[in-house]
């Protein structure tokens, strides 16, 4: 990926765009973004954030240049210059006086051998106190190339709405890729309340605990985490998903059951079962694209069990293939029409006290 544009010539590190007398319209707060706000205030000991990494090609630009290329862009996002301000309704205002260096910031690198403690760094650095999101220019581990980790709070963006406005900030950004269910009409709505109701009753009852269900003794958990990364080309993802009629996403959660495998097994930790929270979008076309959450947490079991081998004690190849079968007999379902639309009437409709006691139990 090349260099993203220089920005017109300007050097403030504030937004681009001309002052008005009158205030930006303030933009209504979602049950989601509620609930999010809610877990971080119950649950200040959480890390909320997510993000990326773009990997770019070419001389880095500097930091100013960078502040100054972020802050013209905002001229076209003007969502992420907001603030929360209300009470109980709370609502996302955007600010006239945006401090964009209080959200644009550097990590060099010192030569090649310091690349994973800079890219630790960005991904681990606190933001700034009020600050939803932040962008780190990450260089000084090759001559001719550079990153970009683009981070946030969930209670501000869901996964599609970050991806946007990370494309949107690097170059003119693209149309989304998700699928929309087609209207239905008032015949539809009977059909629609019984799959959205079966759909939150089916999901709602596997945040209880199974009875008889106890954790393994042998492991009781530190309380440390540890990160693990590895980069995979999504390219070899996504053509390993489409030969068995599948995506990319179905090729990534098959490659995670089996790396869950082979680590239980290394380690002597039975994991009965090992279920992967699946953020579903479920954002409307008429909807903003880039501010807010409009996802849905689905849970789906994850086929993570001792690997059958050949009688020689070779591994069995054909036990991968299966993983991906497995997994996508639970995701072709999530895809279809009906349960999309039941998807996205739960995330339009649910109040905000169910939609808070659902993200709860399942996060």
């Amino acid at each position: 990926m090349s260099a993203p544009p220089t920005a017109p010539a300007d050097p403030s590190t504030r937004s681009g765009r001309p002052k008005r007398s009158v205030p930006p319209p303030r933009h209504p707060t979602h049950a989601v973004d509620r609930a999010f706000l809610d877990l971080e205030r119950r649950r200040p000991e959480v890390r909320w954030d997510a993000g990326g990494v773009a990997y770019l090609s070419g001389p880095p630009p500097s930091l100013a240049d960078l502040r100054a290329y972020v802050a013209f862009r905002l001229g076209e996002l003007p969502l992420l210059t907001s603030r929360v301000t209300g009470g109980r309704r709370p609502g996302w205002q955007p600010s006239e006086d945006f401090p964009v260096d209080r959200h644009v910031y550097e990590v060099v690198a010192d030569g090649p051998a310091d690349w994973d403690t800079a890219l630790h760094s960005a991904l681990n650095a606190p933001f700034a106190p009020g600050a939803y999101w932040g962008v780190w220019l990450i260089h000084g581990h090759e001559p001719d190339a550079y990153a970009l980790c683009y981070r946030f709070l969930h209670a501000c963006q869901d996964g599609s709405a970050a991806a946007m406005t990370f494309r949107a900030m690097l170059g003119d950004g693209e149309p989304s890729a998700r699928p929309l269910p087609g209207g239905s009409g008032v015949i539809g709505v009977p059909r629609r309340f019984g799959a959205a109701a079966a759909l939150a009753t089916r999901f709602l009852a596997r945040t209880f605990p199974v009875r008889g269900h106890r954790p393994d003794p042998a492991f009781a958990p530190t309380g440390e985490r540890r990160l693990w990364r590895g980069r995979v080309p999504v390219d070899t993802l996504r053509l390993i998903g489409a030969g068995r009629g599948g995506s990319a996403h179905d090729a990534h959660l098959a490659a995670l059951a089996g790396a869950l495998s082979v680590w239980a097994a290394r380690s002597g930790v039975s994991l009965p079962r090992v279920t992967a929270v699946l953020p579903v979008d479920a954002r409307r076309a008429d909807e903003e694209q880039t501010w807010g959450n409009r996802c849905f947490a689905l849970p789906v079991d994850l086929p993570v069990g001792p690997t059958p081998g050949r009688p020689d004690g070779s591994p069995d190849e054909e036990t991968p293939l299966r993983r991906l079968d497995q997994i996508m007999a639970v995701t072709r379902k999530l895809r279809g029409d009906t349960w999309r639309q039941a998807v996205q009437d739960l995330v339009r409709y649910m109040p905000d006290r169910p939609t808070a006691w659902y993200l709860r139990r399942m996060l």
